[in-house]
């Protein structure tokens, strides 16, 4: 009898714990769902460890978009073309990009309404090992760079410009931003582009600087939106809050300077202390405004002519 007892406490104690696993499946499925559904409700954009999506980053950790009542979600991102892959496929409604990149992505079949250009600014870095202090001394040297991009265009420039065969640079692809930066520093390549704060970081390791874009008097960077998604009037109306709020982080880091927002630079884009005050001295930020013209029309020449 006591040995019964026992048999019937113990599948009572195994019933117990099936229908607490089960209790706990069903939560965590009806979590996931509701999970889901507010991310799919919310305004995602696609992101980079880099300086041009700083405005994004203020408005999230500064509150400016909960302030204007619209929830944004920041999708991070390493490589440039996973960011237009979401946005293709209609994973994320926006991205920051450049103007190459999304003029091609329009090209594809994937219309975008450029919101605001962007401080984004692209520098021609050379290992310091390979002793390169001219652009005519890339003849038969790799250039690390993202294919159909503003560093695409940007070495195509200084291909033309130091009156090289084309076939002579050796254009390596590496789309992760931050892989492309460790590449340099063990002297994997000789030459690359960057942006911000990968290049700070570069130039604070002696890496000599050959090109820099603002010179050229080329603004590039751009966010833009997913003309898809914005059929939808709700997400227009997210739009037209988050606008308010992007803007508003503009403003302040262009009052206030980098310096002000060190801690949401330094979280965002992983970057070291020493290339975070280099950037506060030099770095001026500007307020949202829309790409110019002439820069639009330089990324459609040329994609045409590539």
């Amino acid at each position: 009898m006591r040995k019964l007892f026992w048999i019937l406490a113990t599948l009572l104690l195994l019933a117990s714990c099936g229908r607490s696993y089960e209790e706990k499946r069903r939560i965590s499925r009806a979590e996931q769902r509701r999970l889901w559904r507010e991310d799919s409700a919310a305004l995602k954009v696609a992101v980079m460890p880099t300086l041009d999506c700083l405005p994004l980053y203020v408005a999230k950790e500064h509150g400016f978009f909960e302030k204007q009542g619209v929830d944004v979600r920041l999708k991070r991102f390493t490589a440039q073309m996973d960011c237009d892959t979401a946005v293709a496929r209609g994973r994320v409604e926006g991205l920051v990009s450049d103007l190459v990149r999304t003029e091609r992505l329009q090209q594809q079949g994937t219309p975008l309404r450029y919101m605001s250009a962007t401080d984004a600014y692209w520098q021609l870095v050379t290992n310091r090992q390979a002793r390169i202090r001219e652009l005519k001394q890339l003849d038969d040297k790799m250039v690390a760079m993202t294919r159909y991009s503003a560093t695409d265009l940007l070495t195509s420039l200084a291909v033309d410009s130091a009156k090289l065969k084309t076939e002579r640079v050796f254009r390596i692809q590496v789309n992760d931003v931050n892989i492309r930066l460790r590449m340099l520093q063990g002297n994997e390549l000789d030459a690359m582009l960057l942006t911000e704060p990968q290049a700070v970081q570069a130039r604070l390791q002696k890496h000599r600087v050959l090109l820099d874009s603002r010179r050229l008097d080329m603004r590039l960077g751009v966010l833009a939106f997913s003309e898809n998604a914005l059929k939808d009037k709700k997400r227009q109306q997210q739009l037209d809050k988050f606008m308010k709020a992007y803007r508003q982080a503009c403003d302040s880091l262009a009052q206030r300077g980098l310096a002000a927002y060190r801690d949401v630079a330094s979280k965002a884009c992983d970057v070291t202390t020493a290339a975070l005050d280099s950037l506060a001295r030099s770095y001026k930020p500007s307020r949202a405004a829309e790409p110019r013209t002439a820069d639009v029309e330089r990324a459609q020449k040329w994609l045409k002519e590539n």
